[in-house]
């Protein structure tokens, strides 16, 4: 390619190129080297401290006291002036400072690109350095097929200008009021969305502008606003349909341990998740309810009275039937619309009307959709469910200050006399609450509230630090009244929805701002309809100290500028709530010990669909490695001659485990779903679920068993589990150091009885040789080996003879004997550094692993836990390999030897079922 001519007027010589005389250098260089020279003077005058010299504070060569004061006072004023002068005249550039947290380029030919309280900094930096200014209206269009676009733009707003011109004419020659007359084609609002009964629903138009880039997938509300401060998913990969944030730009891992559990708030916007109303008769919706897997007692008999009456929202396992047995689908979350009133005796059962709404994953939302639909259609009278997924977003809130948060957005809207819902009165008594586990179980309240843009920025909340205010907070969550004066929530009108989806503009909102005194705020108008929400309070963890989350819901379109509020809420701990993405989420729940949908659920659909699309994810990059940067399967040395990886070690291999058929015909999909539901979303009708399993793979037959049926199997006079390939999901805390990852390796303690000598009574020695051991054998005292370190981690092992008398030696002792210990080769053929066939330990300190045959399952998320200080996972085991161990010993058969994929060293931990 040639190169441009210098003298053209994009070249890059015309830049800064200034006349000089004729004495000056080509290209104005002379004036840059002056002006250089003027910058540096300057900067070196702005950081040079004036003192007074020593003799200022001498009077006829005695000390005076008021001169010493002075010539010191002089000094540091002088250094506060220096220092304000030098940061000041730095040699930062206005473009440089754009805040950190946003990904974008600093466009230094544009000074509209930069916060305001520097364009004007800009503006004379660039006059400065002749830079030229460019905008993008004002350039010309590159390619052809642009230049037409913006020739056909031009002359169409040619058009419209000489219409709208046509008709104010027409008016002022009919005498009409020329202000009057307006457009026909945006006199209105936006027609409401059409929800279709018993089929999927279109997600939002998209603007013209990004049309194109929403063919395959849909954006969040909030895209725009992410797309700048995080990491997105592939625009050609996108997950479950979805453009998702995985994870900010900054490094956030430890902030979001501390904003989660100590200090902060972080925020997720999980309008992702998908959203089912159902709507029918009370008895028609319990039947549909209890054949999907709400089939507890404890939600249909007096305790769970709270639940139907729209108070409390139920958390737990959907599940449908399957050819064998029932088969799990996802965990969700299940709402009543509170009734106004109660119904009489006298009215007929058929006519009383109640709506449900469901929240599940979108991994598993065409399985739910699926049976739902065919539930529904058995029964009489009708039960209809509608596709609330592009109509319901919800914006998820946890840490201490996630209430504070809350509060410094949500208004409570008032009524036409100023009355106020109960429930937003109840919420507003929450002042204090610093951990939303500490309220009633899943606990819900539905209001409405004024936009949040009428008072944005949002202020710093009061918070209470006084003793009365902490008891009357006690008092208002020990009695929890939110089942007085019940209405029926707001959110659940599609009217009210629609309404609230209809908000000014932000240039009518500015408009207004602009008429009113600065620093107050908007009072709504007619024009600023009531935003409807519900707050759902959660708990997931570890006992009752884990932290608990708000689930806010809104109208998919209130979402952002709900969330343009939520994160400037200035908090009373210092800062701004912390957004995070989906590597957070994994993260926040990983700590808490709970279990991620769908990476730790591998006997659902969703579950094995997304360990397929891992394996051939870490596959790919498996073969991005060099071969001398990637390990090598066949060639691991597990120790006592064993060669090669047990299974796969890229994934989760529950074929090699129970001995299943390889994946064939389900392959992994780049949306993350299968080949069958691809094109799911487009068609209107779906049809009902198989009579057969959905998808030819041995991963979708796996079952799970819960923690209830676990215990009761646990008794001696139990029937043996008749599940076949069963699964319990189970909490690994690692013993001592280590941390393990995803596909690590679960052993049992090796079945051999521990034969201890008489000799050992303090230590268990790493290898006692067996008399009748045949090479190569795993050493017989295995299991002693790992209780022993069990019982006393690796810090505590015993130091070698040579730094054992190293401590009573001189220098030149201890060199010699050091020198002694490396160079002396072992006479012993069993020394732990030897290459043995009948090795018993790997590197002299770690024990072997046990032989695959102790093999009992595979970790599905691990790493080192920052909340409990050590490394920790979520895995599951096959319940028939660890049944005979825990009914014969308790205590030991819930310990594990815990190894990751491709290394030979293994870690003792204890698990406990979830």
């Amino acid at each position: 390619m040639p190169p441009k001519p210098s003298g053209g007027p994009s070249g890059p010589a015309n830049k800064r190129q200034k006349t000089g005389d004729a004495n000056s250098k080509p290209n104005g260089r002379s004036d840059n080297f002056n002006a250089n020279n003027q910058k540096r003077s300057r900067l070196v005058a702005a950081r040079t401290i004036p003192a007074q010299p020593a003799h200022a504070a001498l009077k006829d060569g005695e000390l005076d006291l008021q001169a010493f004061v002075a010539a010191h006072e002089f000094e540091i004023r002088s250094l506060e002036q220096s220092m304000a002068t030098s940061k000041a005249s730095a040699s930062t550039r206005a473009f440089q400072q754009v805040p950190r947290d946003l990904r974008r380029r600093t466009a230094s030919h544009n000074p509209k690109r930069v916060p305001r309280r520097l364009r004007t900094r800009a503006r004379r930096e660039m006059a400065e350095d002749n830079t030229p200014t460019v905008e993008a209206r004002s350039r010309r269009p590159r390619t052809t097929r642009a230049q037409i676009r913006a020739e056909t733009s031009r002359r169409l707003r040619i058009l419209a200008t000489r219409k709208q011109k046509k008709r104010l004419e027409q008016a002022k020659a009919a005498g009409k009021d020329p202000s009057a007359v307006q457009d026909p084609g945006v006199v209105g609002r936006t027609p409401r969305p059409k929800i279709r009964r018993d089929a999927l629903n279109d997600p939002p138009k998209p603007a013209p502008k990004y049309r194109k880039r929403q063919i395959s997938k849909t954006w969040l509300p909030t895209h725009l606003w992410h797309a700048k401060r995080a990491r997105m998913t592939e625009p050609s990969n996108p997950l479950w349909r979805f453009a998702i944030p995985l994870t900010p730009n900054e490094k956030i891992y430890r902030p979001t341990h501390r904003a989660q559990g100590h200090r902060g708030a972080v925020l997720w916007d999980m309008t992702y998740m998908s959203t089912i109303g159902v709507f029918g008769n009370p008895a028609g919706l319990e039947r549909v309810l209890r054949r999907i897997g709400v089939s507890a007692d404890s939600c249909w008999n007096a305790r769970g009275a709270d639940w139907r009456k729209g108070t409390r929202s139920w958390t737990g396992n959907l599940s449908r039937d399957t050819s064998q047995s029932r088969r799990q689908i996802c965990p969700a979350t299940i709402l009543w619309n509170p009734s106004s009133t109660e119904p009489e005796s006298d009215t007929p059962q058929r006519s009383v009307q109640r709506q449900v709404m469901i929240r599940i994953h979108p991994a598993a939302f065409l399985e739910v959709f699926r049976e739902l639909l065919r539930l529904s259609k058995m029964e009489n009278p009708r039960v209809f469910i509608e596709d609330l997924r592009f109509e319901i977003g919800s914006i998820e809130v946890t840490g201490p200050a996630s209430t504070e948060t809350l509060m410094g957005v949500l208004t409570p809207y008032s009524g036409p006399q100023g009355e106020i819902n109960k429930h937003a009165r109840l919420f507003q008594s929450l002042k204090g609450l610093t951990n939303p586990a500490s309220l009633p179980v899943n606990s819900v309240l539905g209001f409405s509230i004024q936009d949040p843009r009428l008072r944005h920025p949002p202020r710093r909340i009061e918070w209470p630090d006084d003793e009365q205010a902490e008891m009357s907070l006690l008092d208002t969550i020990s009695k929890w009244p939110a089942h007085e004066e019940l209405k029926p929530h707001d959110i659940y009108d599609r009217n009210l929805r629609h309404k609230a989806s209809c908000l000014p503009s932000q240039k009518a909102i500015n408009r207004r701002k602009s008429a009113t005194a600065p620093g107050k705020f908007l009072a709504p108008t007619s024009l600023d309809p009531p935003i409807p929400i519900a707050l759902l309070a959660t708990r997931k963890g570890i006992g009752g100290q884990a932290q608990g989350t708000w689930t806010l819901l809104a109208p998919w379109k209130c979402i952002l500028p709900l969330w343009y509020s939520l994160v400037h809420v200035p908090l009373t701990s210092g800062g701004n709530p912390r957004f995070a993405g989906l590597d957070e989420q994994m993260q926040v729940a990983f700590e808490r010990g709970a279990s991620w949908f769908p990476a730790d659920y591998a006997w659902t659909d969703a579950g094995a669909q997304w360990e397929l699309d891992q394996r051939a994810r870490r596959k790919r990059d498996w073969e991005k490695r060099p071969k001398s940067k990637r390990p090598e399967w066949q060639s691991l040395d597990l120790g006592a001659g064993r060669k090669g990886e047990v299974g796969d070690g890229l994934a989760c291999d529950w074929e090699f485990l129970f001995g299943l058929a390889r994946p064939g015909a389900l392959q992994a999909s780049p949306q993350g779903e299968s080949q069958d539901d691809a094109d799911a979303m487009d068609v209107d009708e779906p049809s009902p679920a198989p009579e057969v399993e959905p998808h030819a793979t041995s991963l979708h037959l796996l079952r799970h068993v819960s923690k209830a049926t676990y215990n009761t199997l646990l008794s001696p006079d139990a029937s043996p589990c008749s599940i076949p390939n069963a699964v319990i999901n189970v909490r690994i805390t690692i013993a001592g150091r280590g941390t393990v990852g995803p596909c690590a390796r679960i052993y049992r303690l090796p079945t051999s009885p521990v034969t201890v000598p008489a000799s050992s009574e303090v230590e268990v020695p790493l290898s006692i040789p067996h008399p009748d051991a045949t090479p190569p054998t795993l050493p017989h005292d295995l299991r002693a080996q790992w209780l022993t370190r069990l019982h006393s981690p690796p810090s505590s092992q015993p130091k070698s003879t040579a730094a054992s008398l190293a401590a009573f030696l001189d220098v030149d002792a201890r060199k010699q004997l050091l020198a002694q210990d490396l160079t002396t080769q072992p006479a012993d053929p069993d020394w732990p550094g030897a290459a043995h066939p009948n090795q018993r330990s790997i590197g002299g300190c770690h024990p072997l692993v046990p032989d695959a045959a102790d093999l009992i399952g595979f970790v599905t998320s691990g790493s080192f836990n920052l909340s409990l200080g050590r490394g920790s996972a979520i895995g599951s085991l096959a319940l028939d390999k660890i049944l005979p161990g825990v009914r014969g010993d308790p205590q030991g058969g819930h310990v594990c030897i815990v190894r990751d994929a491709g290394q030979n060293v293994g870690w003792v931990a204890r698990w406990e079922v979830i």
